[in-house]
Parts: structure tokens; C-alpha cells; sequence
């Protein structure tokens, strides 16, 4: 079962990694309830998580998360102090805080820009994040860490995108900072891509001229061997011969 889960988790990820561009590290936001399944089944998310996941993460919150855990008192205290070891990432709402479950979904916005992996026990969370296309949901089940499938919304996302009725947002950012690196603007793009007409001109009147026929030059006849005659044979082979064997011959100095 460890072995075929890890191949779903690797599977799920590189179709992230294609589709919506992910690199490592991985950046995972958590939230409470994550953290109080992890304590109550004896899971050390920094250890399992990056063997899980096959490769380096960081593991973040928001300050909504934390201080949602200190409002509700000790029996969450466990859990209060596991997520204060992890990154506290800046969100919309220090001054006025929200709940957990709001404050996770605001920080992925509408399209996932910053790539963040999930994890969460509230079903409130997991049915948000199945509407937005392109976010990786973590969960605990049975003392083990589980990578959930993608989401319908995630593949109609790029079932779209390969019919090419979509362009992604980090495939629009790729194109304009191509432009800027070449120093192309908009409305160069716009003036090459107009095509010039052509106008109307006359034949050229060298290319109306007929070809001229070049006389052809009459090469000379052979000369036939009367029935009576002999063949002459030309002796230059023989001479090359005799002077290859003169030169292969050992010469004798007389004393």
C-alpha cells in the first residue's frame, strides 16, 4: 500500500509540475486542524512531508490560522505550538482577522499564482480549493499523509488550455518578459504582424526575351582501323613500368 501511494503521490505531482508549472521547494500552507490530526496520530510533518512528497518543501501558515488556534483554547494548544515552528506568510488581514478557512482561500486567490500546496482537515477548505483550478489538497488518513487526486476544476483547466482556448497566467508572463528582454512593445507586435500590400509593377521586359539556342560545338570523329591495319599501342604505360621497377631496384656503390 506505501509503495502504490507513493507512486499516486508522484503521478499527481508531476502533473502539476507540467500543467501548472511547480518547482521546488514546495510551499505548503497549514492550518490547525492539520496540525491537531498530526499530533493525535503521531506524525512528524518536517521528517514525512518532503519523503512524501519527494523533494524539498516549506512549510508556512498565516497569522489568521495562529491566532484562530489561540482563541480556542488548550485543547488546541498542541496543535498551536507545532504550526508556530512553521513560516508565518503575510495575508489581507492583520488588522482585522478572519477565520482560517477564509484566509487560506484569500491567499490563493482565483488561479494559484504562488504555487501553494495545502494542507487542511476542514471540509469547508477542501470544497473551496476543488473549485480553484491548480491547487495540490493534503490530508491525513489513517496515520499517513495523502496527496488527493486533481480536481475536476484542475482538469478541465488544462484540457482547456490544450485546446488551445487558454493561456495560462505563467505562460502570459513568460511572453512578456520575452518581449522585454528583446525590447519588443505591443505595438511593434502590432505593426509587424499587419502585412504590407505589395504593389502592382511591370514585367521585366529581360525576362519576356526568348532564350537563344547555343550552337553546339561538333565533336571529332574516331578514327577507324582498317580491316588490314594494326592496332597501335601506346607504350606510356610501359615506360611508367620500367622506371617503377628501376626505382624499386637496389642500388650498388663500387668501391
Amino acid at each position: 500500500m506505501k509503495i502504490k501511494r507513493q507512486k499516486q503521490a508522484k503521478k499527481t505531482i508531476s502533473f502539476y509540475k507540467y500543467n501548472f508549472s511547480f518547482r521546488e521547494p514546495f510551499q505548503i500552507l497549514i492550518d490547525g486542524t492539520f496540525c491537531q490530526a498530526a499530533l493525535k496520530n503521531k506524525i512528524q510533518i518536517k521528517e514525512q512531508m518532503p519523503k512524501y512528497l519527494m523533494g524539498e518543501v516549506q512549510l508556512c501558515s498565516t497569522s489568521c490560522a495562529l491566532k484562530e488556534l489561540g482563541t480556542l483554547g488548550k485543547q488546541l494548544y498542541g496543535a498551536k505550538i507545532i504550526l508556530q515552528r512553521f513560516q508565518v506568510r503575510k495575508c489581507a488581514h492583520l488588522k482585522n482577522p478572519v477565520p482560517a478557512s477564509e484566509c487560506l482561500l484569500s491567499m490563493l486567490e482565483e488561479t494559484n499564482p504562488h504555487h501553494y500546496f495545502v494542507a487542511t482537515q476542514d471540509r469547508a477548505v477542501t470544497d473551496g480549493l476543488k473549485k480553484i483550478p491548480g491547487v495540490p489538497l493534503l490530508y491525513i488518513i489513517l496515520n499517513t499523509i495523502v496527496l488527493d487526486k486533481p480536481s475536476q476544476a484542475s482538469l478541465d483547466h488544462v484540457q482547456t488550455v490544450q485546446l488551445g482556448e487558454l493561456v495560462t497566467s505563467a505562460q502570459q508572463q513568460s511572453i512578456r518578459s520575452l518581449k522585454e528582454e528583446q525590447g519588443i512593445s505591443q505595438k511593434d507586435g502590432e505593426r509587424r504582424g499587419k502585412k504590407r500590400k505589395r504593389k502592382q509593377s511591370n514585367p521585366n521586359p529581360l525576362s519576356c526575351l526568348k532564350k537563344k539556342k547555343k550552337k553546339g560545338v561538333a565533336t571529332p570523329a574516331l578514327k577507324k582501323t582498317e580491316p588490314g591495319e594494326k592496332k597501335k599501342r601506346s607504350r606510356h604505360k610501359r615506360r611508367k613500368a620500367a622506371e617503377g621497377d628501376n626505382m624499386d631496384a637496389p642500388v650498388v656503390i663500387s668501391t
